[in-house]
């Protein structure tokens, strides 16, 4: 993977994208040049009531991604998460702790993803309210990101915008069917690796990226 980035395509309220999180650990401890961009998929007009429909469709889908990837979907998030009715699947607050971790150092997205991602899948707590990203950002030792999520900077609003608007971007130049989704740029050429990739060997992973 030499001379080349390898961009990961995400939303922080994909059950998939949670899934991933064990071959992005093992990429980002091998030393690859990995870039998380978000693509907004659950925010803005992508948002969407968490209705009964909706929750039986997203646990029964929970229930095969933890047998492929041994990531845990507890019963703290059924109730507390899927199960609560009045609430939105909106990832907006969620993206904008991310890209508010990453202000200055982008290395530091991937450590706020997998805290808000535990927060809700393990926690069973609140990722959907700006109060909610806030409070998690604070138990992960991001006090900084924690307090521009309360209250927004135009400089975090900006980097958010700027953040989302190239992941979607990217997205629409690979067409991806939806995340999470890979890409290996190389000269600045982009190319798809297809995300069963990530459900596989790690060792299957990284034969993929190299043939990119």
């Amino acid at each position: 993977m030499t001379h080349a980035t390898v961009t990961y395509l995400f939303d922080p309220l994909c059950g998939w994208c949670y899934g991933a999180t064990p071959m992005l650990d093992k990429l980002a401890a091998s030393g690859a040049a990995l870039t998380l961009l978000p693509t907004g998929l659950f925010s803005g007009a992508g948002a969407r009531p968490l209705d009964a429909g909706f929750a039986a469709h997203a646990w029964a889908a929970d229930q095969r991604i933890e047998r492929l990837s041994g990531q845990r979907f507890t019963q703290a998030y059924l109730d507390n998460v899927l199960n609560l009715r009045g609430t939105l699947l909106d990832s907006g607050a969620a993206t904008l702790g991310i890209s508010a971790a990453g202000l200055d150092d982008p290395q530091q997205r991937l450590p706020a993803l997998k805290a808000i991602q535990h927060a809700r899948y393990v926690d069973g707590r609140d990722i959907v309210t700006a109060s909610g990203v806030a409070a998690v950002l604070a138990d992960a030792g991001m006090a900084g990101a924690a307090r521009l999520v309360a209250t927004p900077t135009d400089s975090v609003l900006a980097a958010n915008r700027e953040l989302v608007g190239g992941g979607r971007a990217l997205f629409e130049r690979l067409n991806a069917n939806g995340v999470p989704s890979l890409a290996v740029i190389r000269n600045d050429r982009p190319r798809l690796i297809g995300s069963n990739a990530l459900f596989g060997s790690y060792d299957n992973l990284v034969a993929h990226l190299q043939a990119a």
